[in-house]
Parts: structure tokens; sequence; C-alpha cells
């Protein structure tokens, strides 16, 4: 692995981001030495640093983290200096006490990593009285507090455009995977072409965790967000199609799967194979109407009509014995899709 792989994130933070984080640091380094003199705000820096995250209420949290971790820290730190001093062994026994109190009391690693760092910065840089304890704790929590209103006043953050990506995404590999499958079954297909289908259906899968994850994280970042109410909505559409086509994601795949498994050059000739395709083709249809009214359809996905395509099930006379199988499993997955897409399921 390349040591630019493990420091390098896949993609640069917005902007934004940077110039909250620096906002918040700078305030709270004025407000907690205002409030607090005698002492460099050290902890009010680094706990807003730490405390503006990429929604607000990943800052809450962080938040949360940082002050009970300081707390909890800077108590063991005080504690310990008074019974002992503040050799530096004693250091190392702050924070190994410091691990084990985390552990004890089932703390995050993030609180737990907390209590071990304030205990150590404490009695590395401070002084072991009670007066010296609480006035970093206080700077923790104006730090901690800065970095939450910062975050949630300036342009709070909202991951609604990632989810609309990735969800139209989906819903045009979706569409374009039933169009490739109505594409193949009426017609002789080399064993590449086969290979080049299934390849891409299995495609779809990863799309679908990528689009979930986006959505998950525009609910989450919606969670104590001033600017939540402009976007719920939106969001609640892209859950409901995403739950309406996540079905039909996995019943193309079988369908694909089983194309592939079964196929021989007779299939094509089949009577059954065409009228399947065509229910196929107003499934992609169906999936990119779907799309349009959760508004992630992108621009190349143009519709001729705005009316579903794929109203009724299918009803076939029986298929020749040699494909019997094939067809009543694309017959049964093709059930199974119009009733997701025509809300029956």
């Amino acid at each position: 692995m390349r040591i630019t792989a493990a420091i390098r994130s896949a993609k640069r933070a917005p902007l934004l981001q940077v110039v909250k984080s620096a906002i918040a640091t700078i305030a709270a380094w004025l407000l907690a030495g205002w409030v607090v003199p005698g002492q460099l705000p050290v902890f009010a820096a680094i706990a807003a640093l730490l405390v503006v995250q990429p929604s607000v209420n990943q800052s809450l949290t962080k938040g949360l983290e940082r002050s009970i971790g300081v707390v909890a820290g800077v108590t063991i730190a005080m504690l310990l200096g008074m019974l002992f001093g503040s050799s530096g062994w004693i250091m190392l026994l702050a924070v190994l006490v410091s691990l084990l109190v985390a552990w004890a009391f089932r703390a995050s690693s993030g609180t737990g990593n907390q209590v071990a760092i304030s205990a150590m910065l404490v009695m590395a840089i401070g002084s072991i009285s009670a007066q010296y304890a609480f006035a970093r704790i206080v700077e923790t929590l104006i730090g901690a507090a800065i970095g939450i209103i910062v975050n949630a006043l300036i342009v709070p953050p909202t991951l609604v455009a990632p989810a609309r990506r990735d969800l139209g995404l989906l819903g045009a590999e979706l569409a374009a995977s039933l169009d490739r499958l109505a594409a193949a079954l009426p017609s002789v297909q080399t064993p590449a072409q086969l290979h080049d289908l299934i390849l891409q259906a299995r495609l779809l899968r990863p799309m679908r965790d990528a689009a979930e994850a986006s959505i998950s994280a525009g609910e989450e970042s919606l969670t104590l967000n001033p600017r939540r109410s402009a976007h719920r909505s939106e969001l609640r559409e892209m859950r409901t199609m995403l739950d309406r086509i996540s079905p039909v994601v996995t019943q193309v795949i079988g369908m694909t799967r089983a194309y592939f498994d079964h196929y021989d050059d007779t299939i094509a000739a089949e009577p059954a194979a065409a009228a399947i395709a065509e229910q196929l083709r107003r499934a992609g249809h169906d999936v990119r109407l779907a799309a349009q009214v959760a508004e992630v359809a992108p621009e190349s996905l143009a519709l001729t009509t705005a009316i579903p395509a794929l109203t009724t099930p299918l009803v076939l006379r029986a298929p020749a014995s040699d494909h019997w199988i094939l067809i009543g499993s694309l017959m049964e997955d093709l059930r199974r899709i119009h009733g997701e897409l025509a809300g029956e399921a």
C-alpha cells in the first residue's frame, strides 16, 4: 500500500468546513482566554477544532465525548497528583487509570481516548490544583459549545446532494440493466456478451449500498439542523424510492443470473422471451418514472410518457419443456417487480 493512500482522503473536505473550524477555534481561544485568564486556552481551541463535524448531530456527539472525557481525565489527574505528586511515572499511571476507568464504564473509543489524553495533558503542562482542573473543564466546555454553535449557525451542512446523486445513478443503472436484459432475451448471445451482462447486473448491489449509505448520511445530517425543514420531505421521498426499487435490484440480478445459467441459443426463438422482454422494457420505463417523481433522475433519463407502462402482470402459455425452468423463474421475478413498481408488494 502506498504511504500517500494511508494519509490522504479520497476527496477533499469542503472549504467551508475548514473555514468554520478556523472560526470556531479562534473564537474559542479568545473567549476562553477572557473567561479563564492565566493559561493559554489550549483545551478550548482543541475542543472547538474537534467538535466542528460534517453534521450538527455529529458535532453534538463529539462535544459530549470531548466534555465528558476532559472532566473525567482532569479529575483523575488531579486526584493522582494530590496523592503521589507529579513525577513522570505518575503520568503513565494516570494514563493507565484513565483507560481502565473508561473501560469499566464502557465508554466509546473516542471518550476513552479523550479521558487518557486529558489526564496526560493536565499533568504535563499544568498543575494539579483543583482550581486549575476546574479552569480546564470550563475552558473545554466553552470550546465545545462554540464549535457546536458555529457549525449550526454558519451554513449547517445538509448531505442531500450526495444522496440525490447516488440514488439517481442507481435508478439509471437499474433501468439500463432491465433494458439490457430485455435486448438479450430475444437474441442469440455470445459467451462474452453473457459475461458482460452478468457483470453489469452485479454492479447494482454496490450502487444500492452506496445510495443507502448516502441517504442515511443525509438523514443524519438533518438531525438538530436548523435547515432540516427545507430538506426533510425531499429525503423522505428518496427513502421511499430506495425502499421501492431495492427489491427490484435483487430481482434483476436474479433474473440475469438465471438467464446466464440456463442460456442456450434456442431461447431467442421462445415466444415467451419476446413477451418478457417487452415487460422488462416497460419496467425500465417505470423505474425512470419513479426516479423523476423523486427528483433524482439524471437529465439523460428522458421519458416518452409519464404514465406507468408496467400496468398488468404478464400471462403466458406454457413454454417449451427445455425452457420452463428459466421462463418460470423470469416470470416469478417479473411478477415481483410488477408488485414493487405498482405498489402492490
